[in-house]
């Protein structure tokens, strides 16, 4: 009987050994590591996003005023650039590069083994890894090249329809969107199964369907907005001018 029993012990290591693995928690540093990257994809990176899309970039369905308001109002915050620094910069860092870290250790094994959750793993990875891409791509030529738009937040409009417009930028940005909304609405389900919050296959698997539902809804408020840079009449991007009633009038500071 003792032989029986360990001769089929290996057939569990081996049939795990390939499997994608669990959420574990690991010891140490790398207990703490994986909780802080945990955290960090809900707050404050997942606010941020959150912030963004349903906020920020929805004001531009109201039009080139609407927009301008909110990037003043975002650019004028006390301390805005330590805010940017600790609040968004530095923790996007962090949980991309440990993410990549953990992506690289991991064993991903979708076409051996083609179940829901490896594919939804696998999505995980690469929707993270276009997303930091995007959204390092989008800060440089939003924040840092070009017209500084805290300085001229009416040209702000201008600045992102001038990409949006161009047909190879509309696409990276309808991925980036795509991606960043769906790495933050699975992150989320990943979150609450990892922390306990939502414990039970039945619980767990409706809350799954309330993430996929709410990637829906980011994605959807998302595109209206890229819409409505593309539609709109073509706003300029210069310095201090405002297009008003189609006529280009100098901004007044």
């Amino acid at each position: 009987m003792a032989s029986a029993a360990s001769s089929t012990a290996p057939r569990v290591s081996q049939g795990t050994k390939h499997g994608v693995a669990p959420l574990r928690a690991g010891q140490g540093t790398s207990f703490f590591l994986r909780r802080l990257h945990s955290l960090s994809g809900i707050v404050p990176v997942g606010a941020f996003l959150l912030e963004h899309i349903l906020v920020s970039n929805a004001t531009a369905i109201s039009g080139p005023d609407s927009y301008a308001r909110q990037v003043s109002f975002l650019g004028n915050l006390p301390l805005v650039f330590f805010l940017e620094l600790f609040g968004i910069w530095l923790p996007i860092a962090f949980h991309a590069l440990y993410g990549f870290y953990i992506w690289y250790r991991g064993e991903g094994n979708t076409i051996s083994y083609p179940w829901t959750g490896n594919w939804m793993y696998t999505a995980q990875r690469w929707t993270g890894a276009i997303a930091f891409i995007y959204i390092v791509w989008h800060t440089w030529t939003m924040r840092f090249s070009g017209i500084d738009l805290h300085a001229y937040p009416s040209a702000s409009f201008g600045k992102v329809q001038s990409e949006v417009l161009q047909p190879a930028l509309f696409l990276f940005y309808v991925a980036g969107l795509i991606a960043a909304s769906w790495h933050f609405a699975y992150g989320i389900w990943l979150f609450c199964a990892k922390w306990g919050i939502v414990s039970g296959e039945k619980a767990r698997k409706r809350f799954l369907v309330a993430c996929l539902v709410f990637f829906f809804l980011l994605t959807g408020v998302g595109l209206a907005s890229l819409a409505t840079f593309r539609k709109y009449p073509r706003q300029t991007n210069e310095p201090g001018v405002v297009v008003t009633n189609g006529r280009q009038v100098t901004e007044s500071r």
